[in-house]
């Protein structure tokens, strides 16, 4: 029976049992991702690093099967960063569609005309760069870095930090925000080599995302299921704060989605007795409307009509 991260030696960077956890885990989780690995088109080599860019932009709180298609729509029809840094933001919002959360849209539009202008129009592969970019976070800087250029970092999205909760530290659930301990851990469990540490990265993402999910993980496919504390624990039941719910139907969210439907659609700007008749409730259709204009995301212009930015 393995070791739990609180009850043998601390490794030499100060994370107990990591050394012995990842011996355990990185061989079985590498081979399953060899033999189960989704065929994703960021994945492979024609992507390059922009494809893996935009991939990680749209995939942030989105499925894989509502990205894919609006990602090949994406890359089809702006292959390089400078491409979608030549046309006007609200463009780059007409063609997220209904991914939700567009602001990362105008992230992803913002990085694009800084890539253009300080990078010659490539990606950079510096994670330092990655992170200076506008819309860029720790995250997808260590993705990008990781997943296209072959980088040794720590790659900690939801399906990474849950696979390492209950493997290694034997809980059901992490933290509702990613933590210093979490990190720590994750740095201390990266294989020395970079490939081998980039393709760690996919693959502890990827048995996330397939086998150890959040509500049925299917311990019957995991390859590490026979030394996964949390279920050689006996599977505790999860007993830290509240994991937070994601509600749509009736917040201003969805509001602010239906407005957006509207100039999404437009080819001229948009009265606002049209997006009126979005929602009933005025008040809340008010301020999701303002909360797009504060956001950059919608242009409000003379004779109280709005449009998609265009600067």
């Amino acid at each position: 029976m393995p070791s739990s991260v609180t009850d043998v030696p601390s490794d030499p960077d100060g994370v107990p049992g990591a050394a012995e956890a990842a011996a355990d885990l990185h061989a079985p989780v590498l081979d399953w991702f060899d033999q189960h690995a989704r065929d994703l088109p960021w994945r492979r080599p024609e992507a390059g690093a922009w494809g893996v860019m935009v991939s990680e932009f749209m995939l942030q709180q989105t499925p894989v099967n509502r990205v894919l298609p609006v990602y090949e729509q994406w890359l089809a029809r702006w292959p390089r960063p400078a491409d979608l840094a030549a046309e006007a933001p609200g463009e780059a919002v007409r063609a997220w569609g209904r991914l939700g959360y567009p602001r990362r849209a105008l992230r992803l539009h913002g990085a694009a005309v800084a890539i253009t202008e300080r990078h010659g129009g490539d990606v950079p592969s510096e994670h330092a760069q990655l992170l200076a970019l506008p819309g860029i976070g720790e995250y997808t800087a260590a993705a990008v870095a990781s997943f296209a250029y072959g980088q040794r970092h720590p790659v900690l999205d939801t399906n990474v930090r849950r696979v390492f909760a209950r493997a290694v530290a034997g809980v059901q659930y992490p933290p509702n925000a990613t933590t210093a301990a979490e990190r720590r851990l994750a740095r201390a469990l990266l294989p020395d080599d970079e490939r081998r540490a980039a393709r760690w990265a996919a693959a502890s993402m990827e048995l996330g995302a397939l086998v150890c999910t959040a509500r049925n993980e299917d311990c019957g496919r995991c390859p590490v299921a026979g030394v996964c504390v949390w279920r050689l624990a006996g599977k505790p039941a999860h007993d830290g704060p509240p994991r937070r719910g994601q509600t749509y139907a009736g917040t201003d969210r969805q509001v602010r989605g239906k407005l957006l439907a509207v100039l999404r659609e437009a080819v001229r700007p948009v009265p606002r007795a049209v997006l009126d008749r979005v929602w009933d409730e005025p008040v809340q259709r008010a301020r999701a409307l303002d909360g797009l204009v504060s956001d950059g995301l919608v242009e409000p212009l003379e004779n109280d009509r709005f449009r998609l930015p265009l600067t």
